[in-house]
């Protein structure tokens, strides 16, 4: 008999819960219409987990996370927490499962469905058919570089540092993944680092020369400075197809292209490591915060958690077909005039659904 997959399913903070309950409504669909079947379990991370557990993740779930097939996260935080100490907060639990499972490749894609043209804030002929990928190194960098802290001088003035740096391993298996993503897309790969005032820059671009003459050359390479990036992706969006970039920009960037598309409510990531012996630790969640503004209100978008879970479809699961069947069934319900709250086009919609409402729309579609 084939093995039934396993999913993790960490809901966070604010709307998370509602957007993963939205998403298990179209697991369900698939089960019943699509004979697919999944192993399900709930636990806790971020603001939730501290409250149950004094931890914003607890050792429990990192093990749990490292034995199934997939996790599907929800986003953590809120004004609750705010006031903790930066090394308890929410976002901790989120740090610490991207590093103890070394999830390095995190994949962001930004499309626009064409129904949504309008909603973004440029104008229609720069985004009309927009399909870029931007891989952000999720590991290292910034984020967890040492020394780090806030410290006080012996002037008596406090002084905070955080630390960049980079091996050219952890360079190499990132820019290894953005060059085989690319092959399947465009066949072009953009670095973007600040290689004019950054030594960490430099070595990227030194170490994306040599894995693309390592078995690469048929993708097309080149360099941009991160900060020109930034202004030709609300420019000229469509000149991209895959860009790869360190852990704080691959931040910035991911969310600047996010809003191409008119809401961070419509898209998902997947973070992947190393395959070992047919297996891949992987991750998906979706860009959007966990708006606590909003929560508990039915008003969240739930369609970046479903496109997260139809990258799970894709990558961890090893169903492309079931991946096409909700990615399709998102876009004919978007094309038929059904919205959330956080989409505003143009055109008025035929009807501007809640949470649930959303989820079974998409559901009804498959």
């Amino acid at each position: 008999m084939t093995r039934v997959p396993t999913l993790l399913i960490l809901a966070g903070d604010g709307i998370g819960p509602e957007v993963m309950a939205a998403t298990e409504v179209v697991i369900e669909a698939l089960r019943t219409k699509a004979g697919f079947h999944v192993t399900i379990t709930h636990d806790l991370v971020g603001g939730a987990s501290i409250d149950a557990h004094g931890v914003p993740v607890t050792d429990a779930v990192v093990e749990q996370a490292k034995r199934v097939d997939a996790i599907l996260l929800g986003a953590v935080g809120g004004p609750k927490w705010d006031a903790l100490p930066t090394d308890v907060r929410p976002e901790k639990g989120l740090l610490r499962l991207r590093k103890d499972l070394d999830v390095f490749a995190n994949l962001r894609p930004a499309f626009v469905f064409p129904s949504l043209v309008g909603a973004s804030s440029l104008k229609p002929d720069l985004v009309s058919g927009l399909d870029l990928l931007i891989v952000r190194e999720l590991t290292s960098g910034v984020y967890f570089g040492e020394p780090r802290g806030i410290h006080t001088t012996p002037t008596g003035e406090k002084i905070a540092i955080n630390t960049q740096s980079y091996t050219e391993g952890e360079i190499a298996r990132v820019v290894d993944v953005a060059f085989d993503a690319a092959r399947g897309r465009g066949k072009r790969l953009c670095v973007v680092d600040k290689a004019n005032v950054m030594e960490t820059g430099v070595l990227w671009r030194e170490v994306a020369h040599r894995v693309h003459k390592n078995g690469h050359q048929d993708i097309d390479l080149s360099f941009m400075y991160a900060d020109n990036c930034a202004m030709q992706l609300v420019r000229q969006p469509k000149q991209f197809d895959v860009i790869v970039t360190d852990n704080l920009f691959g931040d910035l960037l991911s969310d600047c292209a996010a809003m191409l598309t008119g809401s961070l409510g419509m898209l998902p990531s997947a973070s992947l490591g190393a395959k070992t012996n047919d297996r891949q630790m992987a991750l998906y969640e979706p860009v959007h915060g966990s708006a606590p503004d909003i929560a508990g209100q039915n008003k969240a978008n739930p369609m970046a958690t479903i496109l997260s879970f139809s990258m799970a479809l894709r990558y961890s699961f090893h169903r492309p077909d079931l991946a096409d069947r909700v990615d399709h069934a998102v876009a004919s319900t978007l094309a038929d005039g059904y919205v959330t709250a956080d989409l505003t086009l143009e055109v008025p919609p035929k009807a501007v659904l809640g949470t649930r409402e959303m989820a079974k729309k998409i559901a009804d579609a498959l």
